[in-house]
């Protein structure tokens, strides 16, 4: 065996293999019992529409995306360059696996649950910036769809939690779309779409393009008792090992790649 063979086999060796789906957490499998009659509490001292898609204008914390997206965008292009260095969304939380089977659907965390990546916050400082002024910012990350991706009908875990898409590089032949309950919807670039994701949503990128929106889950704008109640629900996601397994398959994914790249070097 020669050496580039060696090296070969080691950098094929330390790219993580797809990742266990594991046993949901038990806040998410008690959460689902009950998450109709949570959803209502929420919903009934929401002080924003209910519908499954709402005007930006309503947050009003948008407007920086708007006005920093290409910044973001130069960031995120710079940090997607090489696929490889992007995991799929799959092997950085297997519970996803349900809905991403194959590695089309790839993401680049900033932060996830409140955890800081701080890595990967370092190399994209304005994106960083930009995050740390949303209210209630629960997670912030690269949403990569490569040509003809298609993620079947899902929804959130929680109504106290809602999204924001900043459209990046979007695609303009061909249909790249979204349904979330009803309605049908697109992203632009340097636009801003804010939904409920605790209705059915589906996504399908039907182009021969990649599109790149930047992700922004934040927390609802409640009133008593709803805000405590989705307090005491994200609170018991962001301790469990469930995010903890997020996180860690995230650091795995940095470590390898850093081989990768000191052997190229070599």
């Amino acid at each position: 065996m020669n050496d580039m063979t060696r090296v070969a086999r080691r950098t094929a060796t330390s790219i993580p293999p797809a990742f266990a789906v594991p046993k949901r957490p038990f806040i998410l499998r008690a959460g689902k019992r009950i998450r109709r009659q949570v959803d209502a509490i929420v919903a009934r001292s929401s002080r924003v529409p209910n519908d499954p898609v709402l005007d930006p204008a309503l947050f009003s914390w948008t407007q920086l995306l708007r006005d920093n997206w290409r910044a973001i965008r130069e960031e995120a292009l710079a940090v997607t360059r090489n696929e490889e260095a992007v995991p799929a969304l799959r092997k950085v939380s297997p519970d996803h696996a349900r809905i991403a089977e194959d590695d089309k659907w790839r993401s680049f965390f900033l932060i996830g649950y409140g955890a800081r990546i701080e890595e990967n916050i370092a190399r994209c400082p304005r994106t960083a910036a930009v995050l740390a002024q949303v209210p209630g910012l629960n997670s912030g990350f690269f949403s990569i769809l490569r040509p003809g991706t298609h993620i079947p009908e899902h929804r959130g875990v929680t109504k106290g939690l809602m999204t924001c898409h900043l459209g990046l590089q979007v695609p303009t032949s061909g249909s790249v779309r979204m349904k979330v309950g009803p309605e049908t919807v697109g992203w632009a670039e340097g636009e801003t779409l804010v939904f409920d994701d605790t209705y059915h949503h589906e996504v399908w990128n039907d182009t021969n393009e990649t599109r790149i929106v930047l992700l922004v889950q934040f927390e609802r704008p409640l009133r008593q008792p709803g805000k405590l109640v989705a307090d005491l629900f994200v609170g018991g996601i962001r301790r469990s090992a469930f995010v903890k397994e997020a996180t860690d398959n995230i650091a795995l994914w940095e470590q390898s790649i850093r081989k990768v790249e000191a052997m190229a070097n070599l």
